[in-house]
């Protein structure tokens, strides 16, 4: 069987697997920091990149490669590199990408950290960077100076959930010579890839679906061509960024199970966000799968499903949202997302309480807004946990 044309979810459990002396059913966890050498001219290959040997585990490791091979077969990539986090990812991809002077153009309502890094941390270095609503593909075209490098996109936005159309940010990159970059953390390769759709970078945090048990901390990033992902691996490894073996191991092992997980997931989402859009204290709601979605029919066409994400905001304001979050039972009062259990919270004061009140408006994180991330729970007990919560607000 070519586990390459196979279905996805044969993929899941076949792609990667490592065929060691003892004929280990999953990949091994290969816990060391370095590698003996059979001979000296061995190690001197090795280090000359004439022989593909394991040196170091910052270097490379069997079950990161594991892992670093399933999801490259995953996002129909050239090859992936393993890191330590979501932004560990994102800052290699800054660092290997852009030098003192050159310009990115990326989402408003991005993850608010991977904005803050920028706008904070590498202004001192020269990067500069402009925030834009990328859904309007004029606005992007207009951002883009002769000093653009970088095109960084994140659909659904996080936590707005606006969807920015892929293949047209790749025309207009193209164009210029840039590099589109997606951030899919939100979809999964499971439910979108954007390689497919003309990006050069695609990157993901780990620690949400791909994993998927809230138990670990990852990242990984994937490259449609050689060059770039030979770029973006000599800056991990000079970086040190690297994952752990028993990290990838504990991905591996969450991976198997993503489609089912997200299945069920997207499949409660649809009914929680019915739910939601129907109560009558709820002032507005943003979920792919339903069509008062603004950009509901782009979500179709590019997107193999609707994600278990929701935004939504109270007729009650700030006020209501603190109380919602405060009297919920079953889902966690927690940020991240993509596990197995339900979570709640509250982006402007959360997740970006780093980006500025004014940048936060513009990009549509009002204090309002309540990002609701539906986990595989029976989902009539999802429903009467938010409903009973409603109930004090």
């Amino acid at each position: 069987m070519n586990k390459e044309n196979s279905g996805f979810s044969t993929k899941l459990i076949h792609a990667g697997e490592i065929q060691d002396q003892f004929g280990s059913a999953t990949v091994p966890i290969y816990q060391t920091s370095t590698f003996s050498f059979k001979s000296a001219e061995e190690g001197a290959k090795c280090f000359a990149g004439e022989s593909d040997g394991y040196i170091y585990t910052r270097i490379g490791n069997p079950t990161i490669n594991a892992l670093e091979e399933q999801i490259a077969i995953l996002e129909n990539g050239y090859g992936a590199i393993a890191v330590s986090s979501g932004m560990a990812a994102a800052t290699t991809i800054y660092l290997s990408l852009l030098s003192s002077g050159d310009h990115i153009v990326s989402t408003d309502a991005i993850y608010g950290p991977a904005r803050g890094v920028m706008e904070k941390q590498f202004v001192r270095f020269g990067f500069q960077s402009t925030y834009i609503n990328t859904t309007d593909v004029e606005a992007i075209e207009k951002a883009i100076r002769p000093n653009t490098k970088v095109l960084y996109i994140e659909t659904p936005a996080n936590p707005t959930m606006d969807i920015t159309d892929l293949k047209a940010c790749a025309e207009i990159a193209h164009k210029h010579k840039i590099l589109l970059v997606v951030d899919n953390t939100f979809c999964s390769p499971y439910l979108q890839n954007p390689l497919d759709l003309g990006a050069d970078v695609v990157f993901h945090s780990m620690t949400k679906f791909i994993n998927g048990h809230a138990d670990i901390v990852a990242g990984i990033i994937i490259t449609k061509e050689k060059n770039l992902y030979h770029q973006l691996r000599t800056m991990m490894i000079n970086m040190g960024c690297n994952m752990d073996p028993h990290q990838a191991y504990m991905v591996l092992r969450g991976l198997k199970t993503l489609a089912i997980r997200i299945d069920r997931a997207q499949e409660n989402a649809m009914k929680v966000a019915e739910f939601l859009e129907k109560h009558p204290k709820v002032a507005w709601l943003k979920y792919p799968g339903l069509k008062s979605h603004p950009q509901y029919e782009l979500g179709k066409k590019q997107m193999k499903g609707d994600g278990s994400m929701i935004s939504f905001g109270l007729k009650s304001g700030y006020e209501g949202a603190k109380t919602l979050m405060n009297h919920v039972h079953l889902a966690l009062l927690a940020v991240s997302l993509g596990g197995v259990e339900t979570l709640i919270q509250h982006p402007a004061s959360m997740t970006h309480s780093k980006v500025s009140k004014e940048d936060k408006q513009k990009a549509g994180i009002t204090d309002d807004l309540i990002r609701f991330a539906v986990g595989i729970e029976d989902v009539n007990d999802i429903i009467e946990d938010l409903k009973q919560g409603l109930e004090k607000c």
